[in-house]
């Protein structure tokens, strides 16, 4: 038996109400804790996409795919842990910064390439888009200074090369208002 590793699943769904529930109780039923979620509209109308990180050993990340084919809603799902992708997660940082220390604190932002989104008398909201260990590492060296708040997206996940994920959905009806989409 392998050892339960983070793994990254990608799952088109109808953009529906009540689908994203049906997603979080399937994994709260198998008792798998959520690492990150991101969902989103595509490109295509009437589709989402989920990107789904937890950590599942070879056997549950089978068991858990096959689960998800399960849901009536969802359109196609596939696990991209091993698979050469593209990775970002956003995260705005609220830290403490008043006159003696701000220059320091943007010196640090500008060697990981984030950005400052908002300025106060004693505080800067900073921007950062990246791998999560990216992210990680401004918050080890922001930390410091107080951070007051911050919040992240969840990682996003894209798989490199040409590969089309609209061309499986040819076949699928999608709902729309004029064929009784809500």
């Amino acid at each position: 038996m392998d050892r339960p590793i983070l793994r990254t699943f990608i799952a088109y769904v109808e953009d529906r109400p009540g689908v994203l529930n049906r997603v979080a109780s399937l994994f709260r039923r198998r008792a798998y804790n959520i690492e990150s979620l991101s969902v989103g509209r595509t490109h295509i109308a009437g589709i989402s996409r989920l990107t789904l990180v937890l950590e599942a050993d070879e056997d549950g990340a089978r068991r858990l795919e096959a689960n998800l084919y399960k849901l009536v809603n969802t359109l196609w799902v596939r696990d991209v842990t091993h698979t050469a992708s593209v990775a970002r997660d956003l995260a705005l940082i609220k830290v403490k910064a008043d006159a003696t220390s701000r220059a320091q604190v943007l010196q640090l932002c500008e060697v990981f390439r984030a950005r400052t989104v908002d300025v106060a008398p004693e505080a800067l909201t900073i921007e950062i888009t990246g791998t999560g260990d990216k992210i990680e590492g401004l918050l080890e060296v922001l930390r410091p200074f107080g951070i007051i708040e911050m919040v992240r997206t969840g990682m996003i996940v894209m798989t490199r090369g040409a590969e089309e994920a609209e061309a499986r959905f040819d076949s699928i009806p999608v709902r729309t208002a004029e064929n009784g989409a809500s």
